[in-house]
């Protein structure tokens, strides 16, 4: 039994977004679907925009090394979003939780809402750890510093792809030969 979709699939989402950012409010919806949501979001013309800042609050959250402080941010992000959870049957998916009130429908707030809890779910059933920017882009000189959700089994994932973790294998081998030589 699966209880905390909200967990792994939300923090997925918000990694998503943050690491390959759509270019307009259909790719954020067309994301959301990606990932199982399939509320239905009144359009606003600020959407894009707005999405954007709950993802860029999100990485605060991703970039905050200390976790008492990082569990603070969440708090203060689940207590702006009204983040409580409410049993729900729409489209006739059978009834489960969504982490927002009935009339909070805008796609950032319920952005907001479902990433924040859903990210709380994640450090606190998986460990802080699991939360953090790719390994490789600790390298100086390596750009990359895509999110990293880790959903592994053992909790040991560092690297955003395989590109990134053989480039640093790459890397670590050379200097091994270089100490040597």
């Amino acid at each position: 039994m699966h209880l905390n979709p909200y967990g792994e699939y939300a923090v997925l989402l918000a990694a998503s977004l943050a690491n390959d950012w759509p270019a307009d409010r259909a790719g954020i919806v067309a994301r959301t679907r990606d990932f199982g949501m399939t509320v239905d979001f009144p359009a606003a013309s600020e959407d894009h925009l707005r999405v954007r800042g709950v993802i860029d609050d999100w990485l605060t959250v991703v970039d905050e090394p200390d976790p008492h402080r990082r569990a603070g941010i969440l708090n203060d992000h689940m207590a702006t979003a009204s983040a409580y959870p409410r049993l729900t049957d729409h489209h006739d998916e059978g009834w489960h939780l969504h982490y927002r009130s009935d009339d909070a429908r805008s796609l950032p707030h319920v952005l907001f809402a479902v990433i924040s809890v859903g990210t709380a779910l994640h450090v606190s059933t998986r460990g802080m750890h699991r939360l953090r920017r790719c390994a490789a882009g600790e390298t100086p000189g390596d750009p990359c510093g895509a999110v990293v959700v880790d959903i592994t089994r053992n909790g040991r994932q560092r690297y955003c792809s395989v590109r990134c973790a053989n480039r640093a294998a790459v890397r670590r081998h050379r200097a091994r030969g270089t100490a040597d030589g």
